[in-house]
């Protein structure tokens, strides 16, 4: 007699020392967030202030110079934009290659889902942002892709805050869906809104690119060496019409992973990639991210007369509701048909009501829906004031609503984590994780 297959589980934890590695790139991501916060709070006040002016001054502010006929004279919030994002997208490359290569999603059916779930939360807020704006023309949808992207330090800053003991399964798959999200974001962008290729350029840029990867493969750490390259491979990349950001990922994607370092053997060591995220991470979630935010996030909404006139615009309506509505039922539903065509289920210790609490949470989109909003509609135009506005909103709605519902999740499972986490022993290991090894 054939016994039967054993239940698939969908969202259980990871290993022991994966999880206790994404812990604290959880806190890391928490500071960076709190940063965040206050770099976006500040750009608000300046640009509503009597002296906004001076702050739109600084923005525009233009710095660089043309060498070599290079186009290398942009404003400070495109050197923002351009420049200190591409350190933020290198370690999202870092990231999420050590997910795929050392982590818990090596395994085909584990990445499965968060990869599902950011398809899923892309394609139904693009296509409530297309219908919201298809009536407008003009240029209107080329904004389709704004609502899309979730924010990982101010989505992690938000859990951080409002719930603390939710199952650890629950903030892994925040962060891994979130690290997917950017990649597929940095594909849009370099897909959808790269409109003139310079061939030259980016097959120059091949040529740094192919060098810095063969220093990391042979384990180079030397400053004074990478960093030019990593210049180099930047600037092409910025020449050739392709949106610079882009070259952060493919720098990142090159560090070489060892992939016993999942294992937490005694012979695992640190690896290049481990050891550039642990020197790159603070310098992207303490200064280019929040940087970035100070610059993108000022606008001047004009008093709650003006907040009021600027959410009746089509466009603000759809990054509004693609956060808010589309997020949470793209990544919710994509998870729920998941489960039912693969006949999964959730972890014993979770419920759906979890899942659509993290979707929820997704739906704050900053950073990178900033950055395509400023791609699609032009750094500082009207349309740009309305994508700051419906981004701004959307998010703290969605953080908003998703507080409410974790916040009472959280105090569910307030008991239940305490005695869970427990360590008997005393030997550094949750007892928990020691069970599921035996």
């Amino acid at each position: 007699m054939t016994e039967p297959r054993p239940t698939r589980r969908l969202l259980t934890r990871g290993s022991w020392p994966e999880t206790k590695r994404l812990a604290e790139v959880l806190r890391r991501e928490t500071v960076g967030g709190a940063v965040l916060l206050v770099a976006a709070a500040v750009a608000l006040i300046w640009a509503n202030s009597p002296w906004s002016g001076a702050y739109f001054a600084l923005r525009d502010l233009e710095l660089g110079g043309d060498p070599f006929g290079l186009h290398l004279t942009l404003t400070v919030g495109a050197w923002a934009a351009d420049g200190l994002l591409a350190i933020f997208f290198f370690v999202v490359g870092l990231e999420l290659k050590r997910e795929f290569v050392a982590g818990d999603l090596r395994d085909p059916a584990r990445a499965s889902l968060p990869i599902a779930a950011a398809v899923g939360g892309m394609i139904v807020p693009a296509l409530i942002f297309a219908a919201v704006t298809a009536h407008v023309g003009d240029g209107a949808l080329r904004g389709w892709a704004i609502p899309t992207a979730t924010d990982i330090a101010f989505a992690v800053a938000v859990l951080a805050v409002i719930s603390t003991h939710l199952p650890s399964a629950l903030r892994i798959f925040l962060l891994t869906l979130a690290v997917v999200d950017d990649l597929l974001a940095v594909l849009v962008i370099a897909v959808f809104y790269t409109e003139q290729i310079n061939v030259i350029a980016l097959s120059s840029m091949l040529v740094p690119l192919a060098l810095f990867t063969l220093c990391v493969q042979r384990r180079i750490r030397s400053w004074w060496l990478l960093i030019p390259l990593a210049v180099c491979t930047w600037v092409l990349m910025h020449e050739s019409g392709v949106h610079a950001t882009v070259a952060g990922v493919l720098l990142g994607f090159a560090v070489p992973v060892k992939r016993s370092e999942a294992t937490g053997g005694p012979d695992a060591g640190p690896g290049l990639a481990e050891h550039f995220e642990h020197r790159i991470r603070p310098i992207s979630a303490g200064i280019a991210v929040p940087v970035f935010a100070f610059f993108a996030a000022g606008v001047n909404i004009g008093g709650f007369s003006g907040l009021g006139e600027a959410l009746t615009d089509p466009i603000a309506l759809g990054i509004v509701f693609g956060l808010i509505v589309g997020k949470p039922v793209g990544i919710f539903t994509t998870t729920r048909v998941l489960a039912g065509v693969t006949r999964a289920n959730l972890d014993a210790e979770l419920r759906w009501v979890d899942v659509l609490g993290i979707s929820m949470l997704a739906g704050i989109g900053f950073t990178v829906s900033l950055l395509i909003g400023d791609l699609a509609y032009g750094l500082g135009s009207d349309r740009d004031d309305f994508v700051k506005i419906g981004v701004l909103v959307g998010s703290v709605c969605s953080a908003a609503l998703a507080a409410v519902l974790l916040r009472l999740r959280n105090r569910q499972y307030r008991a239940i984590w305490e005695e869970e986490t427990a360590d008997s022993d005393d030997d550094g290991v949750p007892d928990i994780y020691q069970s599921r090894q035996d």
